[in-house]
């Protein structure tokens, strides 16, 4: 008995998505909910267990393709394993299996053409159809026009290879009418120096949605500095305490988000967004944390924020990072945030200009904590120190607005009890 294997439900607005990774072979042996192919859409990604247990049988769309809901991805005959691995079934055409290994099918083509492909060298006849050549020379000779006729191959078999190509690029079949060489060493090389690769679909989806932040905002950044020592000595002093009865770390993220929501609340425009020709303002706190993974940046929400305690954010945050991290972030993980807070100094940035998470109208960056010199109470002190940026979205906020929330953020960074007091 054969069970399909289809794309499920993707979520609201979705409905296509990519094969990135399939984690079976054709043949093997399946258990039930075992993983079987990692399907990326243009906002998470997500894999698809195996709905019994069986042979997988079929692949029926390959790594790169596009697949739309209900779509069949493959095909598992249920029961016992069977040591006959299926062919691999594409649009209905049998294919060559892909567990084959490559020099297996290289030579086998190989001896398909040899009968062809052979030539006499000493009578210099060289292999000229531009279909018998490898694809990175077949490349070069197509984007070059270089006549083969001319050409001289070393090997034995009459085949021509990149270095009969570098050997003859003096000659004058390959120089243009101004007599200089239109193929270099370098030229060559850069076929196996350099590497493309698709673009994902998470990626191209982020590249849109920044560009569009470009295009539709007027962002601009007001920058600020906040002096980390007491935040820094609160967490030092209950950090062991704090993990030992919680199960999670205490960082500074829960603080940072924290004293955002109060400023928020005092500077309601930084939560609101232009739809239309109209601000709508959202008298709700839902606070995206940035976090970086392979697959590239993405924005989980932490909902209703300011009604969570310390403790609660912290775990929360723990669990939005570690499933974002292994790709099981859902699309509601990171739907109606209404400020984003992003971390750049995890990576050793000192400053950065943070771009706006559209429709959101601000963002805030964090940067590396670095000691430095500063003035208090006209005395000279070494202090952990850090850069704070805010960018956001003048349309709709203006200066005093934007460097008054910053200050507010400050001030709360500056002197933890306040946000733990909630004044």
């Amino acid at each position: 008995m054969s069970t399909e294997i289809k794309v499920p439900s993707l979520g609201e607005s979705v409905v296509e998505a990519t094969v990135a990774k399939w984690y079976k072979n054709q043949g093997d042996h399946v258990a039930i909910d075992e993983p079987l192919v990692e399907l990326e859409t243009d906002k998470v990604t997500l894999e698809v267990p195996s709905p019994c247990r069986g042979q997988l049988k079929i692949i029926s769309a390959k790594e790169g393709e596009t697949v739309e809901v209900g779509a069949l991805l493959g095909q598992i005959t249920e029961g016992e394993v069977d040591n006959k691995v299926g062919e691999k079934v594409i649009e209905g055409e049998n294919k060559i299996p892909e567990n084959k290994p490559q020099e297996i099918q290289q030579s086998e083509t190989q001896d398909n053409n040899s009968e062809t492909d052979k030539v006499d060298v000493d009578n210099k006849k060289f292999v000229t159809n531009i279909e018998k050549l490898s694809p990175a020379v077949r490349k070069i000779v197509d984007e070059q026009k270089i006549d083969l006729s001319n050409i001289e191959p070393k090997r034995s078999d009459g085949r021509i290879t990149k270095g009969d190509l570098i050997n003859n690029v003096n000659t004058s079949e390959m120089q243009t009418e101004n007599n200089e060489p239109i193929l270099s060493n370098t030229d060559l090389s850069n076929t196996e120096l350099r590497k493309e690769v698709p673009m994902s679909r998470l990626r191209q989806t982020i590249a849109k949605r920044l560009k569009d932040a470009q295009n539709n905002a007027a962002i601009l950044t007001t920058f600020n500095e906040v002096d980390m020592f007491q935040l820094i000595e609160t967490r030092n002093e209950y950090k062991e305490s704090f993990e030992s009865k919680y199960g999670v770390k205490l960082g500074f993220m829960s603080f940072f988000v924290k004293a955002c929501i109060t400023a928020l609340k005092e500077i309601p425009d930084v939560n609101a967004e232009i739809q239309d020709n109209k601000i709508i303002y959202k008298n709700f706190y839902n606070i995206g944390v940035a976090v970086g993974t392979d697959q590239g940046l993405v924005v989980p929400v932490l909902r209703d924020a300011d009604k969570k305690s310390i403790i609660e954010i912290e775990k929360e945050i723990f669990e939005l990072g570690n499933r974002a991290r292994s790709g099981k972030l859902s699309i509601t993980d990171m739907q109606e945030g209404t400020f984003t807070v992003s971390n750049g100094g995890v990576y050793g940035s000192l400053m950065s200009t943070p771009i706006l998470n559209p429709p959101q109208s601000g963002v805030l960056g964090m940067h590396k904590i670095e000691k430095r010199p500063i003035v208090i109470d006209d005395e000279i002190s070494i202090r952990p120190m850090m850069y704070l940026a805010l960018s956001y979205d003048h349309r709709i906020i203006d200066g005093k607005a934007a460097v008054t929330f910053l200050v507010r953020v400050k001030e709360g960074l500056e002197d933890p009890r306040r946000l733990l007091l909630g004044v």
